[in-house]
């Protein structure tokens, strides 16, 4: 039986790493990351930039994700059925919130971004459908820990990584606010994955009541928080809100 193919296990990587990462990386990072030399790495970008897999910055000549392989995700995503029942709630809360709303499911140890509204003004904004976000540094991959939908041990093995000087990385302390989620029926991120940013999420409940998945808000700090750095009541209730009303449509009781 033929071994598997080194390009492609490479190609692979690349994908992954440009996946897993909140920004665009330049040739020097990829090749670093994966250990490989500078002119193997170029060569499979430079394939996968012809196949549309990969873009490049003109400015900088940094690296991200194309518009093809996202295009090959969401034909994925669109059978998802927490998704597809998920689109009109998302974009009704946006509406209604004026932020930033993303859905995510858990995938190998990270938070798959499986939806994402624009917040409804002019601003720039970057598609996040198919990001990874860390589980213990976002309000999204908080709600799967607390509620068992996701494991944060693999992570724990080599160290949780702290993005901001306010990451919990500490499992006592990343426990101690797992239970606060439990308790409130809700998660947020302040300043945690990215300083200046924060988020709040719900969980998403299926058949039986098990959380599926989870829905959340985003955006600058001063947007989604109160002057204290508390999150706004009135965001948290929009957002319990959405949740429920997507966890009936996927056959969960009232709770």
């Amino acid at each position: 039986m033929a071994g598997p193919v080194q390009s492609i296990e490479r190609a692979a990587a690349i994908l992954r790493l440009l996946a897993g990462g909140p920004r665009r990386l330049g040739l020097g990072e990829v090749a670093a990351s994966l250990g490989l030399a500078k002119g193997t790495a170029h060569g499979i970008l430079r394939t996968l930039q012809h196949v549309d897999f990969v873009e490049q910055d003109a400015a900088t000549g940094k690296y991200q994700l194309g518009a093809a392989l996202l295009h090959l995700g969401t034909s994925y995503l669109d059978v998802n059925e927490l998704r597809s029942r998920s689109l009109n709630w998302a974009d009704a809360l946006a509406a209604r919130s004026g932020e930033a709303v993303r859905l995510g499911t858990p995938l190998e140890g990270s938070v798959l971004v499986v939806h994402h509204v624009f917040r409804p003004d002019d601003t720039f904004q970057t598609l996040d459908v198919g990001s990874l976000l860390p589980l213990h540094a976002s309000s999204l991959g908080k709600v799967l820990l607390a509620f068992g939908t996701a494991s944060v041990e693999p992570a724990q093995g080599r160290g949780l990584e702290a993005y901001t000087r306010h990451t919990l990385v500490d499992p006592e302390r990343l426990a101690r606010a797992l239970a606060e989620v439990r308790e409130l029926g809700w998660a947020a991120e302040i300043q945690e994955m990215s300083m200046g940013e924060a988020g709040i999420a719900a969980p998403i409940r299926g058949h039986g009541g098990l959380v599926v998945g989870a829905i959340g808000l985003s955006g600058p700090i001063e947007r989604i928080c109160d002057s204290q750095g508390h999150p706004r009541p009135s965001l948290v209730t929009l957002l319990r809100e959405a949740a429920r009303a997507i966890s009936r449509d996927l056959g969960a009781a009232r709770w």
